[in-house]
């Protein structure tokens, strides 16, 4: 293999630093320097966390495989991962469980086709990174959907995979142990212990799908799901989205498009034919039905928000023109809780979500509900040090806290009244 280093950041420093490292792991090693060009240090194959940590150094411009060999020439590592069923069976849904996913299935498919008039809320975390916190803040939050459960439905968020617009800890899944080893097969078994906590605790669960390979794992055990903005327009989500068991939520673009998720609405109920991989891990085709509890959610964009009345009529005549039902959610977060800087800001949650539920309880059922980023604690971190990080407190997105997130579902239960009460056994 050879590292090659960025011109006028190949020190000698540096260099003796990428140095005493190989030679700490016993690679051989030999320093090229051509001319005016960059530092290369050629050395032997390397193992996929020497990579890692070599990757991080300053002055390093790429690391490439010194083969001539035409495939796998960027695959640092290929590790092969136990089969979804394996994954479900040694992590296993009982009836309990079961019948919580097939009962927050219905009540949302009725609040979707207006039988169930509650109005419903997403709320938790940005990401779940730590699990005792989130099991916590779970316990919390199922307690308080109890009190409001005649005129709320409330569904917790539990996001596992976080897409980024450059990079950044893409989620539990990816990374669990925050250290950038990858360890995915404990991702996966820590996401399926997790959920099952939260479906003991009669909670409905709601995530975000980034890798398609994802649901085959998670799926049976997800009340709801959601297509992120950046991969809503994507075909390979939405053939996705159309063979999923559970509703699906499609988010507008980054860029401000809501018809890329009303598309995305259009394309996920119609049947489609694609390449995924089946229970058992083997690549197959899949031939779906179509998914027909789909609906689209505005989260603002660069172009600023879309939670106003305008922007909600104009998204509703976009729904009634595409001929699919003309309902959707508002995400409170995101670029819908930008300052008057541009800037988003966590704290603005709460003017967001008064709006929609003002809006909601003088007539407008076109919404359906609204999408609350809600910690513990609020505020955001950066996950450098996991032994650093506080407890609570989110490290992706700024959270609002567990006493406001608390305020805002208590009084979104009195100002609705009770034309959002439903008859709940």
């Amino acid at each position: 293999m050879q590292i090659i280093m960025n011109s006028g950041l190949d020190t000698e420093e540096n260099v003796r630093r990428i140095c005493d490292h190989l030679q700490e792991v016993g690679s051989p090693m030999s320093i090229i320097k051509n001319g005016t060009g960059p530092v290369v240090i050629h050395t032997g194959d390397m193992r996929w966390g020497t990579i890692i940590f070599i990757d991080a150094m300053p002055g390093i411009a790429r690391i490439e495989s010194g083969s001539k060999k035409i495939d796998d020439m960027n695959i640092a590592a290929i590790t092969r991962l136990d089969s979804p069923r394996s994954y479900r069976n040694k992590f296993r849904a009982g009836p309990m469980e079961q019948n919580m996913v097939l009962c927050s299935r219905a009540a949302i498919r009725a609040i979707l086709n207006g039988t169930d008039p509650r109005f419903m809320v997403v709320v938790g975390p940005c990401s779940i990174h730590d699990d005792q916190a989130g099991l916590e803040y779970a316990k919390r939050l199922a307690e308080l959907a109890e009190k409001v459960r005649d005129r709320i439905f409330v569904v917790m968020r539990v996001y596992f995979e976080k897409p980024r617009t450059t990079i950044g800890w893409e989620g539990l899944i990816q990374d669990p142990h925050l250290d950038k080893s990858f360890d995915m097969a404990s991702g996966l078994a820590k996401a399926r212990k997790f959920l099952l906590q939260v479906l003991c605790l009669e909670l409905p669960t709601a995530t975000e799908f980034v890798d398609p390979i994802t649901p085959q794992y998670i799926s049976d055990l997800v009340s709801l799901g959601a297509i992120g903005a950046r991969s809503a327009e994507a075909q390979a989500y939405r053939r996705m989205a159309s063979g999923l068991s559970m509703p699906i939520a499609f988010k507008n673009g980054t860029g401000g498009s809501v018809q890329l998720a009303v598309n995305g609405v259009v394309a996920a109920r119609t049947l489609h034919s694609f390449m995924g991989v089946d229970l058992d891990g083997r690549v197959a085709q899949i031939k779906t039905l179509g998914n027909h509890d789909c609906f689209i959610v505005l989260r603002g964009s660069s172009r600023g928000t879309n939670y106003d009345k305008e922007s909600i009529r104009a998204a509703i005549s976009r729904l009634e023109e595409a001929g699919v039902c003309p309902i959707l959610m508002v995400d409170c977060s995101h670029d819908n809780s930008v300052n008057d800087l541009g800037v988003k800001d966590h704290s603005r949650q709460g003017v967001v979500f008064k709006d929609i539920v003002d809006q909601r309880a003088f007539g407008n059922r076109n919404i359906l509900g609204a999408m609350l980023e809600s910690n513990l604690f609020e505020g955001s971190q950066r996950p450098e040090d996991p032994k650093d990080l506080k407890y609570g407190v989110s490290i992706t997105d700024g959270c609002i806290g567990w006493e406001e997130t608390e305020k805002l579902l208590i009084g979104a239960h009195s100002a609705l009244g009770a034309c959002a009460a439903a008859p709940v056994p």
